[in-house]
């Protein structure tokens, strides 16, 4: 399809709920690698010797453990604004053929991309009541689909 056929961006259909999962748990894969790996450098920079195990249950410096919270934070965030703002799709995205757009069809920013990542954590852990929007708004936008100015379509197949 090319940009002389494509639809108009306010024509373009919007991703279902469950496409919109169904990336997230592709996504959700490769953030817990990505995890993995920053546990595993931050036990090799540090060492073994900073955990212990007391009556069965290990115990981590609490500075570490905050360390590692910030990056696992850090990393999950720099990976989402990454593929949204250069390519507008994630890896799940582009399996489930779904891409993030601002609401004129082009590419989201930074702070587009901050907003969302704000406003989608309280969405999905609220129940998921963020994502069930979707049912109620008659775009079939989600609520940080609307504090961010963006939108999740459908990419057409080739």
């Amino acid at each position: 399809m090319t940009a002389a056929t494509a639809p108009a961006p306010a024509l373009q259909p919007r991703a279902g709920l469950l496409r919109r999962l169904a990336a997230l748990l592709y996504d959700a894969f490769l953030v817990a690698s990505i995890w993995m790996l920053l546990g595993f450098l931050l036990q090799l920079i540090v060492g073994p010797d900073t955990s212990v195990l007391v009556d069965g249950r290990v115990q981590t410096d609490p500075l570490l453990s905050n360390i590692l919270f910030v990056l696992m934070l850090g990393s999950c965030s720099g990976f989402y604004l990454w593929f949204w703002t250069h390519s507008g799709q994630t890896l799940g995205m582009l399996a489930w053929r779904i891409k993030l757009v601002n609401n004129t069809g082009q590419l989201i920013t930074v702070q587009q991309g901050i907003v969302r990542l704000l406003a989608a954590w309280p969405a999905f852990f609220l129940l998921g009541l963020g994502y069930l929007w979707l049912y109620v708004d008659p775009l079939g936008d989600a609520v940080h689909d609307k504090f961010s100015k963006t939108r999740v379509i459908i990419v057409p197949g080739t």
